[in-house]
C-alpha cells in the first residue's frame, strides 16, 4: 500500500492535542513499550514488585484479548482506530496472520512516531501496514474495506460515539466484526461526570469523557450492527493497573483513584463487540 496523501488535520480537542503531542504520553515510563493502555493483568503475580517486563506483557495481553474477541478470518484486513504508536498493529501482523493492518489516528505527532517506530516493516512490507490520519467520527477510508475494526483504550476520547458507530458500520464488510475496549461508567446515573472529575484529573481536564458503556452499545445497534455485547473485564485491569501505579504514586494521589472509582462503581473497563450482518 502506498502512503495516503496528506489530508487536512481533523479537529482535535485541546486536551487530546496536548497529551499526545508535545507531552508524548507514550514516552512516560508508566506506558513502557509504547502501547499506552492500562493493561490486562491475569496471570501476572501482583503480590511481588512489578517490572517493565510485566508492564509490557500486560499491554500486549490487552491487545490479544481484544483481537481474540474479533474471531478474525484468515488473511483479515484490519483497522485500528486510535492506533497511537502502532504497537498493536504490529502485534496483529506478527501473531494473528492479518493480510493487512491500517492504523488510524487523529494526531499527526503520533502518526509520525508510529512511522518511525515501524519504519522497517513499512519498508519491507508496504502492502501489509499503513498509518492514516483521521478521526474516529470521519474515517477517510473506503466502504466495506475491512474484515474487522478494533479500538483499544481510545474511545474514552471520542467526542461522538454515534458517528464512530456509523463509520464503523460503513467501513466493515458484511459479516465483519468490531471490538472496542476502554473505560466507561456502568450506567447513566446523574452525577457520574462530576463524581469522576472530582476524583480523576483526566476527566476534570477534558482528556477523558464520562459516558455509560450502554451509549456505545446503543450507538452500534442504531448504526445497524448486531449481536452487540458488553462485558466487564475490570477485575483483570484495575488491580494490576493500580499495583503498577503504586511504584510512583501514593494511595492518596489522584492516579490511584482509578481503582477507587471502580470500587465505588463509578467506572469500569469493558470489551464491547458487534458485527455487521452478512446481508447488509
Amino acid at each position: 500500500m502506498e502512503h495516503d496523501a496528506p489530508q487536512p488535520a481533523p479537529a482535535m480537542r485541546p486536551a487530546v492535542q496536548e497529551t499526545y503531542g508535545p507531552a508524548d504520553l507514550s514516552a512516560a515510563q508508566i506506558f513502557a513499550g509504547g502501547f499506552i493502555n492500562f493493561g490486562y493483568w491475569p496471570g501476572i503475580d501482583l503480590s511481588r514488585p512489578l517490572d517493565e517486563t510485566d508492564r509490557i506483557r500486560s499491554q500486549q495481553a490487552l491487545y490479544r484479548h481484544v483481537l481474540d474477541a474479533l474471531r478474525l478470518p484468515d488473511a483479515a484486513r484490519l483497522l485500528e482506530v486510535g492506533c497511537g504508536l502502532g504497537m498493536g498493529c504490529a502485534l496483529a501482523l506478527a501473531e494473528y496472520g492479518a493480510a493487512a493492518v491500517t492504523g488510524l489516528d487523529i494526531h499527526p505527532a503520533q502518526l509520525r512516531r508510529a512511522r518511525e517506530a515501524h519504519a522497517e516493516t513499512l519498508r519491507r512490507e508496504p502492502d501489509r501496514l499503513r498509518f492514516v490520519q483521521g478521526a474516529a467520527e470521519e474515517i477517510p477510508l473506503a466502504e466495506r474495506e475491512f474484515d474487522a475494526v478494533l479500538s483499544v483504550e481510545a474511545a474514552q476520547h471520542f467526542p461522538d460515539l454515534t458517528a464512530f458507530a456509523a463509520e464503523t458500520f460503513r467501513v466493515l464488510r458484511p459479516g465483519g466484526r468490531v471490538a472496542v475496549t476502554s473505560f466507561f461508567t456502568p450506567d447513566d446515573s446523574p452525577g457520574r461526570p462530576e463524581d469522576l472529575a472530582e476524583l480523576l484529573l483526566t476527566f476534570a481536564d477534558g482528556l477523558d469523557i464520562a459516558r455509560p458503556v450502554g451509549a456505545l452499545a446503543n450507538a452500534f445497534a442504531a448504526a445497524g450492527l448486531t449481536e452487540v455485547r458488553t462485558r466487564s473485564i475490570g477485575p483483570g485491569v484495575w488491580p494490576g493497573w493500580d499495583a503498577w501505579l503504586s511504584r510512583w504514586w501514593d494511595e492518596d494521589t489522584w492516579p490511584r483513584n482509578f481503582r477507587h472509582a471502580w470500587e465505588r462503581r463509578l467506572l469500569d473497563y469493558y470489551v464491547v463487540t458487534a458485527g455487521r450482518p452478512t446481508d447488509r
